[in-house]
Order: structure tokens, then C-alpha cells, then sequence
């Protein structure tokens, strides 16, 4: 499908500017990509439905990994800290964490004042996963109200591309 759009725009690449008649060669891509897509949905449908989520195991998984790790940065920065020594003060704490074969929350007020003496109580709050998701609270980001909003968008896109669907094939008769 990526191959699809890149050779499409290469099609495209400056003809509608000079010369748009022959443009038959744009549209062989495009009709692979709908099939190649349908396939994809027809799988991909009933495994969304019948799929369940294991709560416990992904926490986890999040947990146990250093996603949450930018977010000392931003801790950082907003105690004063400029973000080029906040970044190395989370490389040093990650390195800590793998030699000692422990995860950022699992660390101790002590074993972070180590690596800066702006940590605090509270960076134990701002690693917690959920704060992380709800602290990308932006147009497209993973804060909860905006998924909410973005899934209210897409089922009124839904709704007016099956709308339009049914208009168009009415007209099609």
C-alpha cells in the first residue's frame, strides 16, 4: 500500500503543472490498494470483535519498559532545567535502570536524586501510565478526551460516507 502512494506521487510529480492528459498509469496503484485493503479489512474486522484485552498484562508490559521516560524530561524542563541536560539526566537514569535490571518506577527518591536534585515525590505521579497518555492532551494525541473526540469524528465520518454511499448508488440506478 506504501509502495502504492509513493509511486503515485511519483506519477504525479509535477505533471498537473505541465501535462495532465495521460494519466492513465495513476489509477493501476490505487486499484491494487483497495483490494489489497479489503483483504486486510475482512481479516482485520472479526479479529477487533472477537479480540480481548488482558488489562492486567499491559499494564505490565507498560510498567516494565521506559516509555514513560521523556516524561522526566518534561519533569525536568518545568523545574528549570534545560531540556539538553534533561535529556542526559534521563539516559544516565535508563543506563542506571538496565545495570540494575529495574524500571523507572521501581527506582527509589534516592536512587533518582542521584542523577538530579530537582526529582521530587511527585515524579512518581507524573510516570504513572495513565498520566502519561493524559499528559499528550493535543490534536490527535492519546489524552483521553481527545481519542473521544477523534472516535465522535470518525463515526460522523462514518456516518456521512455510508449517507453519500447510499445517495450515490441510488443516483446510480
Amino acid at each position: 500500500v506504501y509502495g502504492n502512494l509513493v509511486g503515485l506521487l511519483t506519477v504525479l510529480k509535477s505533471l498537473p503543472l505541465a501535462y495532465n492528459k495521460d494519466m492513465q498509469e495513476d489509477k493501476e496503484g490505487m486499484f491494487d490498494t483497495v483490494r489489497t485493503l479489503q483483504g486486510a479489512l475482512q481479516l482485520f474486522a472479526p479479529m477487533i470483535a472477537t479480540m480481548k484485552v488482558n488489562k492486567d498484562r499491559m499494564r505490565q508490559a507498560v510498567n516494565q519498559d521506559f516509555s514513560n521516560a521523556t516524561d522526566i524530561a518534561d519533569f525536568l524542563v518545568g523545574k528549570g532545567l534545560p531540556f539538553r541536560q534533561a535529556h542526559e539526566v534521563i539516559g544516565k537514569t535508563v543506563l542506571y535502570c538496565i545495570q540494575q535490571e529495574k524500571y523507572l518506577l521501581d527506582l527509589t527518591l534516592e536512587e533518582f536524586k542521584q542523577f538530579s536534585q530537582l526529582f521530587d515525590e511527585r515524579i512518581y505521579d507524573v510516570l504513572q501510565p495513565e498520566n502519561v497518555v493524559n499528559a499528550r492532551n493535543v490534536y490527535g494525541g492519546t489524552a483521553r478526551t481527545q481519542v473521544e473526540e477523534a472516535i465522535s469524528r470518525a463515526e460522523s465520518e462514518q456516518e456521512q460516507t455510508a449517507a453519500w454511499t447510499v445517495e450515490y448508488i441510488e443516483r446510480s440506478r
